[in-house]
Order: C-alpha cells, then sequence, then structure tokens
C-alpha cells in the first residue's frame, strides 16, 4: 500500500492529466461520477488536510501577521480580479465567466504548500496563509463572487456561504480534532492522505470534464488559454508583491505559488451547489485542477532556480 501511496503521490500531475484527456475524449469513462460526488469528495479532502494540522501550525500566523495579512489582501484582490478581467477581455459565455470567477475567489489550495516547499519557499508562511484564508472564505468567497457577478447571474451569498461551511470548514475541524485526540491514528493515516485527496481530485476532474467534454472541445482553446493566464498572473501577482513589500527571496516565492494555486475543488463544488444551472460553470475549476499541478512544478522548478547562487 505504501509503495501504490507513494507512485501516486510522485506522479500526482500525470495521473490528473491523463484521467482529464480519456474523459475528454471518451466521456463515457467518467459517467459513472455523480455531481453529488464532488460535495463529498472534496469534504474528504479538506478532512485530510484537517488531520495534517496541528496546534503549531497556527504559531506562524500569531508570528508573522504582516505578511500573511499582505498574501491575504493579495490573494483575494489580484485572483478574482483578473479572472474577471480575462473573462471578459475573451469573450467567455456566462457560465464559463463564472467558473473562472469562482476559481479566482476562492483561497489557495493545499497542492501550494507542497510546492512551496519543493521550491524551496517559507512553508510556515505558505501553510499560514492557506490556513487563514480557507477560514476567511465563508465571507469573501460569497462576496466576492456577489461583488463581480451580480449584475449577470443571481448569486445567493448566504448559499454559498453554508456551502463552504459545510464542505471545507467542517470536515477541516473534524480532522483538526481527530489529530488533536487521536494522534496516533492520525499519523498512521498521514502516509496514505496526499494519495487519498490526489484520487478524489481526479474523480471531481473526470466527473467535471466528461459531462462537459462537447462544451469544451467546441470552445476550442480559448477557456486553456483564460485558465492558464490566470494562474500565471497569479504567479507573477504573488512575486511582485513580495518583493513590494521587500520580503525575502523564501517569502516571495511562498507568496508567488500561494496566490497562484487555487482551491479548484472547492470553486467545482460552489459551481456545482450555488449555479446548478449553469453546468459548464465547473468545468474552468476542472481545468485549473489538471493545469495548476503542471505549472505548480514547473514555478517550484523555476524559483528555486532562480534562488540558486
Amino acid at each position: 500500500m505504501s509503495r501504490i501511496s507513494g507512485f501516486i503521490t510522485k506522479h500526482m500531475a500525470a495521473i490528473i492529466a491523463l484521467v482529464a484527456l480519456l474523459c475528454l475524449f471518451a466521456p463515457k469513462c467518467g459517467l459513472w461520477i455523480e455531481t453529488g460526488w464532488i460535495k463529498p469528495l472534496l469534504m474528504l479532502i479538506m478532512f485530510g488536510m484537517g488531520m495534517t494540522l496541528k496546534p503549531a501550525d497556527f504559531l506562524p500566523i500569531a508570528a508573522n501577521p504582516r505578511d500573511i495579512f499582505i498574501g491575504t489582501c493579495a490573494q483575494f484582490l489580484i485572483m478574482p480580479t483578473v479572472a474577471f478581467l480575462l473573462a471578459k477581455a475573451f469573450g467567455l459565455n456566462t457560465a464559463m465567466t463564472v467558473g473562472v470567477v469562482l476559481v479566482g475567489a476562492c483561497p489557495g489550495g493545499t497542492a501550494s504548500n507542497v510546492i512551496t516547499f519543493l521550491a524551496g519557499g517559507d512553508l510556515a508562511l505558505s501553510v499560514g496563509m492557506t490556513v487563514v484564508n480557507t477560514l476567511l472564505a465563508p465571507v469573501l468567497t460569497p462576496a466576492i463572487v456577489y461583488l463581480f457577478l451580480r449584475a449577470e447571474v443571481d448569486v445567493d451569498f448566504i448559499k454559498m456561504a453554508l456551502s463552504i461551511l459545510e464542505v471545507v470548514i467542517a470536515p477541516i475541524a473534524a480532522g483538526f480534532i481527530i489529530n488533536k485526540f487521536f494522534k496516533a491514528a492520525a499519523q498512521r493515516c498521514s502516509n496514505f492522505l496526499p494519495s487519498i485527496a490526489i484520487l478524489a481530485i481526479a474523480a471531481i476532474v473526470a466527473c467535471v470534464v466528461s459531462r462537459n467534454a462537447g462544451e469544451i472541445l467546441s470552445g476550442g482553446a480559448v477557456i486553456f488559454i483564460v485558465v492558464m493566464l490566470h494562474n500565471l498572473f497569479g504567479f507573477i501577482g504573488g512575486f511582485f508583491v513580495g518583493r513590494l513589500f521587500k520580503m525575502n527571496p523564501a517569502k516571495v516565492r511562498a507568496m508567488s505559488i500561494e496566490i497562484g494555486m487555487q482551491n479548484s475543488g472547492l470553486a467545482a463544488s460552489l459551481a456545482q451547489s450555488a449555479f446548478s444551472a449553469l453546468s459548464a460553470a465547473a468545468v474552468p475549476a476542472a481545468i485549473f485542477s489538471v493545469w495548476h499541478n503542471i505549472s505548480g512544478a514547473i514555478a517550484a522548478h523555476i524559483l528555486k532556480t532562480r534562488a540558486r547562487p
């Protein structure tokens, strides 16, 4: 089991990319995964994140409030604004615009912590930003979506906030409590948590791509370009924010990666729960799930190489 788990973790980007391609060109492969599974799959991922958290992980928040505050402001300003501007610049339809803005309005994902570690970035800052931004998401994500999309679609602020509390905050809290009071059991499970999360992400991607394969193919390369540019502007924006506030190189790398990588699983879940009438709204999140694992590995290599004397 350990070898299988290690293989899945090591080849995360390739596995998710292959699943996406298979379901894109042979949609029947993923139709057995029901859309109703997206929420419990994301809850499983968040529960796993909670089981990795310890009280000590919250110390950097108190010890380093300035940088985390800067990162949080940058995260929730840069990504949704860039998402909205790209959607308008490329003339995306309503469903795709909703999907791209949802990705931009979500907090950073846990994959950013792994990529930050690989890039030699400040892991404490990355984890601190992920925790704080996730805890703020029930308020900030619906507020941002309402701000940008209220003229185009009905945005139910309360429904979105409750959905985030249900699928993100509650599972993280449950995982944290188990890790706190049943540490031995949590540690035994910790070796398998990353591979379980990867398989859950792959299942979400398969579900969304298989049901929207026709629209993705007919839309051509536009949505792929928008997703890649959104991700790239996040990396670049985070890098320059770190430089602007004279952070050390490790913190600059963490800032770049944390802002550039979003919790696309949450975006897919919100698209399905809050905007169910727009089935294609989950497509940008599925594409982002594939792309940011590839781009994150590339960014880690570039940032780490750039840091060498």
